[in-house]
């Protein structure tokens, strides 16, 4: 037999607790078997396991005593127990660090109130799982152990100290270094310089250590208690991602790609594929619609189309008279930034709020009033299919003279409180709107038509009229609507005014010779119905979209678009592109999987194989956050040039997140649309990221709540996984969701 084998067979028959005893030194600093896995956990990784395991029951036998302790039971709160508990606290405190204070200080203030009422309740860790993470620190010479958790504990005896992750100074040590790192932070009162000798993320559920992930560790606990040690690169994001993603000058990524990863400004035409470039060189007089899976190409085609029409032929086609329309602002910047190199200019790249400001200002001369973000369902009616029916029915026969703005607002005022024509509206999407809608849009009209609060006051002094942080005294409140529109008033006024003739021979200035219309499938009927009147003889207009990526709600159909905007379906020209250049596989696959009945029948093909899509577990979410935003900061240490992106499921998420990284000068909270596409980690959430790629993204929280098993949430979730170019990870709190399954 080999030896090594026949050392192996030796250890399998040694208990595991006498194991070290048995066999010499040399093997014990190498591997000790686990019989019924196959793997082999080297010893100082068994140091660790058994180094936490004793932490946890310290830990456990800590909070058993508070408890007890809590409850009152038959302990007398008041005896020599308590008192040496309490003189043991003063002690600690007299000598504890700045950052021990206020763990200690509560403790001292919760057990002498608990004393002087004999009875009470104090609030200590859950023993199922009383911290997430291990922290231990070496300062001037003396390693204390901090474990981070929701609640605080200190047992001074024990040597456990359980801090409130959220709020303790020290756990800023924990997501801004690593093991071996020196520290240097400034905490109240004093500036703290030591060593980090241990950090890890620890997954413990029915108070049994179940997982440690920490700084070059794996290790997991099976279903027969046994620990084993898994490959930390699967925890680790993986390198090599660094300027996969779009950047200027290098639009899409085609055939020419393969052998030449970074192309310049004379290569992009290179870059695309035949299938790409017949598009882009389709009659500028016919219609284009573009449609094709996420990282496809759509983009690259539309901008390029456009550029080359007005290089071709700039006399029927001056750039001065063309526009591209995107839905958010972030992919309004990214446009105008790829339309760089190509000479197009990015001055002609609108969101589609900036478009329907700016067209306003110029149909009704003047400016509109104080616009408000209508509540989300008020928002899904307003740009649903079936209200542009009802409304043209209502209203295509419409005088010039009633196309006045008092009394095309006035008309919407009454339309938006009028029960039997709301309820009209919901009955003919056919369940896709719910009957809440009708009173929601009542009530929301209500306010915007009342009189302004200001108004009211008008006698009252102006100081007396502001509240203490110089804001009126009705921010805030409901009255904050009176006199406002939403935003999306403004695109159903215009095309009011459309109906009533106003724009069927739009002046020189308005028309537009070439439109793009990109992520078309997030734009209502409303605003293609003014862009086509708008677009006068030429009938020169690239729509490129998904549908499987729609998330405003109401798209109504390529077909139904194109014809609202006086488009026949048969005579445009439509390409249809099967290939995925922006995700690996691994992504795509996923992608599709989410879709689960709205994925097309026809797959989209990656262009490559990649990165397998990490997918990670956690009971809640401060331990997935923790153990993200390690990860962030290792990737970003290594791949300074890598763009990231975190892409929650919405604000408030995103906001949590990067309070953890937002130390680091290369993370940006990105909630408007702001990018600014420099290397470096993005927070944001899905409805900005559309339309738009990183190197590496993170799904942080891809659990029930945030996506829910919705056909919403589906194409929400979707645009979210195909943000990515190189690697993904997928992160679950709690009950994942169900599209995972």
């Amino acid at each position: 037999m080999d030896k090594t084998l026949k050392h192996r067979a030796d250890i399998r028959r040694v208990p595991e607790e006498h194991a070290h005893s048995s066999i010499d030194a040399t093997v014990e600093t190498q591997l000790i078997l686990d019989e019924e896995r196959g793997h082999y956990l080297a010893a100082e990784l068994r140091a660790i396991v058994d180094e936490e395991e004793a932490l946890l029951r310290r830990a456990l036998a800590a909070i058993d005593a508070a408890a007890d302790l809590t409850r009152g039971g038959t302990q007398d709160l008041s005896g020599a127990a308590a008192t040496a508990e309490l003189r043991a606290l003063r002690d600690e405190a007299a000598s504890a660090a700045a950052d021990d204070l206020p763990s200690l200080l509560h403790e001292m203030e919760v057990r002498q109130q608990l004393r002087r009422r004999g009875t009470g309740a104090q609030a200590v860790p859950d023993r199922r799982s009383p911290y997430l993470a291990h922290l231990r620190i070496r300062e001037g010479g003396i390693s204390k152990d901090y474990l981070l958790g929701h609640a605080s504990l200190v047992d001074v005896g024990a040597g456990v100290r359980i801090v409130d992750w959220r709020a303790a100074p020290v756990a800023r040590i924990f997501y801004t270094y690593r093991e071996g790192d020196t520290y240097e932070e400034d905490f109240p009162g004093r500036v703290a310089e030591g060593v980090v000798e241990a950090r890890r993320v620890l997954i413990i559920a029915g108070g049994t250590l179940r997982q440690i992930v920490g700084d070059g560790v794996a290790l997991e606990r099976g279903p027969d208690g046994r620990w084993v040690s898994g490959e930390r690169a699967g925890l680790a994001l993986q390198p090599g991602g660094a300027g996969t993603a779009a950047r200027a000058g290098s639009l899409g990524v085609g055939a020419g790609l393969h052998g030449t990863r970074h192309a310049g400004p004379g290569d992009i035409t290179a870059l695309l594929d035949a299938e790409q470039y017949a598009a882009i060189t389709a009659p500028p007089e016919r219609p284009l619609l573009v449609l094709g899976s996420a990282g496809s190409g759509k983009t690259t085609v539309a901008l390029h189309r456009m550029a080359r029409i007005a290089a071709v032929d700039p006399e029927r086609y001056p750039l001065s008279r063309m526009r591209v329309v995107v839905p958010e602002e972030g992919l309004a910047r990214l446009s105008a930034r790829l339309l760089e190199p190509l000479g197009a200019g990015g001055d002609s790249v609108r969101t589609l709020d900036a478009w329907a400001v700016e067209l306003y200002r110029r149909v009704f001369g003047e400016p509109p009033p104080r616009l408000a973000e209508p509540p989300a369902l008020v928002s899904r009616f307003k740009r649903h299919p079936e209200l542009f029916a009802a409304l043209r029915n209502r209203c295509a026969r419409l005088r010039w003279e009633d196309t006045a703005l008092p009394k095309l607002r006035r008309r919407l005022g009454v339309l938006f409180t009028d029960r039997p024509f709301l309820t009209q509206v919901v009955q003919a999407s056919g369940g896709d709107l719910p009957m809440g809608v009708v009173e929601e849009t009542v009530r929301h009209t209500l306010l915007q038509l009342a009189e302004s609060p200001d108004k009211a006051l008008r006698g009252i002094d102006k100081e007396r009229r502001r509240a203490i942080d110089d804001q009126p005294l009705w921010a805030g409140t409901p009255d904050e609507l009176a006199r406002t529109l939403d935003v999306d008033d403004l695109p159903i006024l215009l095309c009011l005014r459309a109906f009533g003739g106003a724009l069927e021979k739009p002046p020189e200035a308005l028309e537009m010779v070439h439109l793009v219309l990109d992520e078309a499938e997030d734009f209502a009927l409303f605003e293609l119905h003014v862009m086509g009147k708008l677009l006068g003889k030429t009938r020169s207009v690239t729509l490129a979209g998904d549908e499987a990526q729609q998330t405003a709600g109401g798209f109504a159909g390529w077909t139904s678009s194109l014809a609202t905007m006086g488009v026949s379906s048969q005579g445009a020209v439509s390409c249809r592109l099967e290939v995925s250049y922006r995700c690996p596989r691994p992504v795509v696959e996923l992608a599709r999987r989410v879709l689960g009945s709205l994925a097309p029948e026809s797959p989209a093909r990656a262009a490559r194989e990649g990165a397998p899509v990490g997918r990670f577990r956690f009971p809640d979410q401060a331990q997935a956050q923790l153990f993200l935003a390690g990860a962030v900061r290792d990737l970003i240490e290594r791949e300074p040039r890598a763009s990231v992106a975190v892409i929650a499921s919405g604000a408030a998420s995103a906001r949590r997140f990067h309070e953890l990284i937002a130390d680091l000068p290369e993370s940006r909270l990105v909630l408007q649309g702001e990018f600014s596409f420099a290397p470096g980690i993005d927070v944001t959430d899905v409805e900005n990221a559309k339309g738009l790629e990183w190197d590496y993204v993170v799904l942080p929280d891809v659990s029930a709540e945030g996506y829910p098993l919705t056909d919403e949430s589906r194409r929400r979730l979707h645009v979210a996984i195909t943000r990515a170019s190189h690697q993904l990870w997928v992160v679950s709190f709690g009950v994942a969701s169900p599209l995972l399954d």
